[in-house]
């Protein structure tokens, strides 16, 4: 008596097919052996695709075999599709089963193998599943390319985005909350060129970003967050982005500008330093001594730890960091305004932010004048390749690069007409934040600290001791200073008469400007 094993194979997506359920194929299967006397050693249920042999459980079936030899005569299974669906892997597990003398056999399609004329029978019905298989996925391919150069974006949603179907069954991404703000504060630090891209992927997993590094360098590439969709090149179509049905979280300008840090054409020659939160003026303090940069740590007591700004040189300048801290949020105060007096503020820059809007307006006319200087070059280079002076890889390099520069200088012009709108709020949060300055900056993390210091004093500053000095503050300090010593005069202590003198000379505690 003849023994065989029975294989009963299906896909997730031919589990609805009639005629190859497992239920069926097993039936069909059984029958077929008890009509000829075959006995049924095992019957192998597997539910895996047949592109490839690297299926579960017909590796455990093979390895079986090997261990056991002449266990069975057969393999059976209701058609070839079943087997596999590619020919070259076909033939190869043809011949290793040959070889543990096991006879593959399709009861629905059966074939003699001692009649050469079979092989060509089997031929037909190993390369007809393949190239079912293979028009799937052409046709597969094709529909989703069509729908990218619509818009749509096929497949699972980057992290920021979810996918959403809609009442008609179409389908969707869609901002997500945290995520998509987490994102949009990820690309506008990196636009600034002043942090590694390692410590904002840190910082954005502080924040809920549940994403790894490799992955987050991978995502900030995508065009999907500024709209765009991005189509591969495909045969003799050059890869190309179309405008994306999703909602973008960030301006192409921002992008591109990422781009350009990420590319190395933005990027600077120093980073800003990440801090603990006791010492966030560290990378900011000159050591009074012999000028060099203070750095800080930290010194275990007996019961706690202790901070403190140091020199590394033989000088050996050490202040106590809370001491610092203390005496940098005095000086805080010093430019903190009055509350009673944010409108006359609030009026003085809105009237100079209206006359600031006619110089813009020379600023708009270079972008354009830009981007038809951009254009020129397109159409020059396309004359010159019709004229056959310029070679055809050199126009696209020409073509690509002044096209990147026209989507951003596009953009710049978006932003410049968004800035005209909604200043009154930005002046009002502005002036909010100068009336309680040094309450923002306690209450602010580390990071927020530090750009609060950077933003306010572009150079460094020397501790003495007893105060901070520096030689250059923000200009808008300076004219917030200017008119705050016109809106809040003090009285001389001899004379008692008001003056506004404190706006012709240094302020308290900082050195003169030198020329």
């Amino acid at each position: 008596m003849k023994v065989a094993d029975l294989y009963i194979r299906v896909s997730t997506d031919e589990q609805a097919d009639r005629g190859y359920s497992q239920r069926s194929q097993e039936e069909v299967l059984t029958r077929y052996c008890n009509l000829r006397d075959i006995e049924i050693r095992n019957i192998i249920f597997e539910d895996y695709s047949a592109k490839t042999f690297k299926r579960p459980e017909w590796q455990k079936f093979v390895l079986d075999l090997k261990k056991k030899k002449g266990q069975i005569d057969y393999v059976l299974f209701t058609k070839w599709d079943r087997f596999s669906r590619n020919t070259g892997d076909a033939y190869q597990m043809i011949n290793v089963l040959k070889n543990m003398f096991v006879e593959p056999q399709a009861i629905e399609q059966p074939l003699d193998m001692s009649i050469p004329e079979s092989k060509l029978m089997l031929a037909v019905y190993l390369a007809q599943p393949e190239v079912d298989n293979d028009r799937r996925a052409l046709n597969t391919f094709y529909g989703m390319r069509r729908a990218k150069k619509e818009g749509r974006w096929m497949g699972h949603a980057l992290i920021g985005y979810e996918n959403k179907i809609d009442s008609q069954g179409k389908k969707s991404i869609v901002p997500k909350e945290p995520n998509a703000s987490i994102m949009r504060w990820v690309f506008e630090q990196l636009a600034t060129g002043n942090y590694f891209i390692d410590q904002i992927w840190r910082e954005a997993r502080l924040k809920g970003l549940e994403m790894g590094r490799k992955n987050f360098w991978r995502v900030i590439r995508n065009p999907v967050y500024c709209g765009k969709i991005i189509i591969p090149q495909f045969k003799d179509e050059e890869a190309y982005l179309v405008d994306g049905q999703h909602e973008a979280l960030i301006s192409e300008s921002l992008f591109y500008e990422v781009l350009d840090v990420l590319d190395g054409r933005k990027r600077k020659t120093s980073v800003k330093i990440r801090s603990m939160d006791e010492l966030p003026l560290r990378g900011f303090l000159i050591c009074p001594k012999c000028g060099l940069m203070l750095s800080g740590s930290a010194s275990k007591g007996k019961t706690k730890y202790f901070h403190y700004y140091h020199c590394n040189s033989k000088c050996g300048a050490r202040f106590n960091a809370k001491l610092v801290n203390e005496k940098f949020i005095e000086m805080l105060n010093k430019y903190s305004i009055e509350p009673a007096v944010c409108d006359l503020y609030k009026a003085l820059i809105a009237e100079a932010y209206d006359f600031s809007l006619g110089q813009g307006r020379s600023e708009v006319s270079n972008y354009k004048k830009q981007l038809n200087g951009y254009q020129d070059k397109i159409a020059r280079a396309r004359d010159l390749l019709l004229a056959g002076d310029l070679d055809g890889t050199d126009y696209k390099k020409i073509k690509s690069d002044s096209e990147r520069q026209i989507t951003i200088l596009e953009g710049k012009l978006v932003d410049s007409s968004a800035k005209k709108a909604g200043i009154v709020p930005l002046i009002d949060k502005a002036l909010n934040n100068l009336s309680k300055l040094a309450q923002i900056y306690q209450s602010a993390g580390s990071e927020a600290k530090r750009h609060i210091v950077s933003s306010m004093f572009p150079q460094k500053l020397t501790f003495d001791g007893e105060q901070h000095r520096t030689l250059v503050i923000n200009e808008a300090i300076c004219v917030f200073d200017s008119v705050k010593a016109v809106f809040e005069p003090k009285k001389d202590r001899k004379t008692g008469v008001k003056t506004d003198l404190r706006s012709k000379v240094t302020w308290e505690g900082f050195e003169p400007s030198t020329h």
